[in-house]
């Protein structure tokens, strides 16, 4: 595979980007946002389809403002997010505010991480984890 498709975090556009260009600061073709920021994208009931149409994989992390373990572990997805740019898309859904979002995918506690590859889940965890599990979980979850 020399490119993949992905969708704009900030206006759903689909994008062909070539894999040299991932780290090159990819920019969308219709709006110009900068594909790949290293920043987890606040998915909704408008923008998740189209951003888990992607190629690329893609991790979420449902959670909501109340939940101490999810405010503790958002760093972690944070910072994981940063260092795997690129690689891997990451969102995160407020089960609060989407809460069909949170019915669909039969979301019973929080945090649930999620890793889906061409729109199908290929893996999850339930509970917040300390960055080195996390990062391992990830790497293992990445290559199903």
């Amino acid at each position: 595979m020399t490119s993949f498709i992905t969708a704009c975090p900030h206006c759903q556009g689909k994008n062909k980007v070539p894999l040299s260009r991932v780290s090159d600061k990819a920019t969308c073709g219709r709006c110009q946002s900068f594909l790949f920021d290293g920043k987890p994208v606040t998915a909704t009931s408008e923008n998740l389809d189209a951003l888990l149409e992607s190629e690329q994989p893609v991790v979420i992390d449902f959670w909501a403002p109340w939940c101490n373990p999810c405010v503790g572990f958002a760093p972690v997805f944070e910072d994981t997010a940063a260092e795997m740019s690129g690689q891997a898309r990451f969102l995160k859904v407020d089960t609060e505010t989407q809460q069909s979002i949170a019915a669909m995918y039969q979301i019973r506690s929080i945090p649930t991480i999620m890793v889906f590859k061409g729109g199908k889940r290929v893996d999850s965890i339930n509970g917040a984890l300390p960055k080195g599990q996390f990062t391992q979980w990830l790497n293992q979850a990445l290559i199903k």
